[in-house]
């Protein structure tokens, strides 16, 4: 059976060219003492966006690895997949992460009957006791009903797309992941617990399971939120995870999976102290920072460098509806803080790349512009051929930036503090 190791992290990669910079940074971090898998992911809906296909993420992972002489596992995750579109990724990946956040909230018939079979003796309280000293979590009859009406539904959606899966590529010969990040719905440690449950009578050999946490996981921008309360919350779902892996028979590399994870500064303490107090494992996926980090080197070579990001970020500023309409759930842009193209173009670089990259202590820092160019890549992909160029042309200036940011931004606070 393919398992995913303790740490992993989610190096999302919009126009697959920066796959040997990021495993730079994977190097750094083991060289620290930190062993992180590394998972390139990428969606259908991006490759639909830009033109590609996942064959050519298998390529850029598979030509990082050869060049580094990675020698430990590595992963190609099928991204925010459904059966409408999992056949595209089949001969690709190895990792899958089954979306079904559109079932969330969705009726099923036989809610009432899981509640039967997992409420007390004689319908009374379930007490569920959480290691760590943490106290224990309670359910009735009425609760667990309740959480089958929420999940079970989508997680029934998750065993088709799972078996549909396996059908092709056999049993044990990837990573499943389940996925109900993207709604507006957050799941609670002691729904967590019954829908771990839900995943076990599936039958789904879930390694990572994706939540909705509660407070805001924007892209490429920090968590919008109470950190101490995101803190307890974390807390309590690693606990849960420790406790519903032998009472359901779940794989012992269960672990939580945290979506839109780029740039969640101010809770990757939580997250790591957690999983030190545990000797858990997490996933942390970190979406299209990579995509920003081109643009912002770009942008600080000046010249025409400065001048593409410049153009990329009036176009972008011209079709604000439709780029954002794809990730509603997951950005919050102020459109009165986002300054007029015109304004824009007369930046120096310094100034423009104060404000793309993620710095809060920079006056320039503006999280709606590093919001907006984050889901603007649709943008660059018109651009083609010219957006390409200057990748190649700067490679050393963009390599630098993308293996710092994931370097020092993310994996050591994540992994090391």
């Amino acid at each position: 059976m393919i398992t995913l190791p303790k740490y992993s992290f989610g190096t999302g990669d919009r126009f697959a060219k920066q796959g040997s910079a990021q495993l730079r940074a994977l190097e750094k971090i083991r060289a620290d003492g930190a062993d992180v898998a590394p998972v390139w992911n990428k969606s259908n809906r991006e490759h639909t966006i830009i033109g590609t296909t996942p064959r050519s993420t298998r390529e850029e992972a598979d030509a990082a690895v050869r060049a580094a002489g990675w020698k430990t596992p590595y992963f190609v995750d099928a991204d925010h997949i459904n059966l409408s579109n999992v056949d595209n990724f089949i001969d690709a990946s190895d990792f899958f992460t089954l979306d079904v956040a559109d079932y969330v909230g969705k009726p099923d018939p036989g809610a009432a009957d899981f509640a039967k079979r997992h409420a007390g003796p004689d319908g009374k309280d379930v007490r569920i006791e959480l290691p760590g000293g943490l106290p224990p979590i309670a359910a009735s009859a009425a609760d667990i009903e309740g959480a089958a009406g929420k999940f079970l539904h989508a997680v029934r959606e998750a065993g088709k797309i799972y078996r549909a899966i396996e059908a092709k590529k056999g049993a044990g010969n990837f990573v499943t992941e389940v996925s109900m990040d993207e709604t507006d719905i957050a799941q609670s440690p002691t729904e967590l617990y019954f829908i771990l449950a839900m995943i076990a009578e599936e039958k789904i050999p879930a390694q990572t399971i994706a939540p909705k946490f509660s407070g805001r996981f924007n892209k490429g921008v920090d968590y919008v939120g109470d950190v101490s309360g995101f803190a307890k919350e974390f807390l309590s779902d690693v606990a849960v995870i420790q406790t519903a892996i032998p009472d359901f028979g779940l794989p012992k590399s269960l672990k939580l999976s945290v979506h839109s994870g780029s740039d969640k500064f101010s809770i990757y303490r939580a997250i790591r102290e957690a999983c030190k107090k545990f000797d858990a494992g997490v996933h942390v996926k970190t979406a299209g920072t990579t995509w920003v980090e081109e643009m912002a080197a770009l942008a600080s070579v000046g010249g025409e460098g400065l001048e593409f990001v410049k153009a990329i970020y009036s176009e972008a500023f011209a079709h604000i509806d439709e780029l954002t309409g794809p990730y509603a759930t997951v950005i919050d842009i102020k459109r009165d803080a986002l300054p007029k193209p015109e304004l824009v173009a007369g930046w120096s670089a310094e100034k423009l790349c104060g404000t793309l990259r993620h710095d809060q202590s920079n006056p320039d820092y503006n999280p709606n512009v590093r919001q907006l160019i984050h889901v603007g890549f649709k943008c660059a992909a018109k651009a083609g051929a010219r957006y390409f160029e200057l990748l190649a042309k700067y490679e050393k200036e963009v390599g630098v930036a993308v293996t710092k940011n994931i370097y020092a931004r993310h994996l050591r606070p994540l992994f090391i503090g």
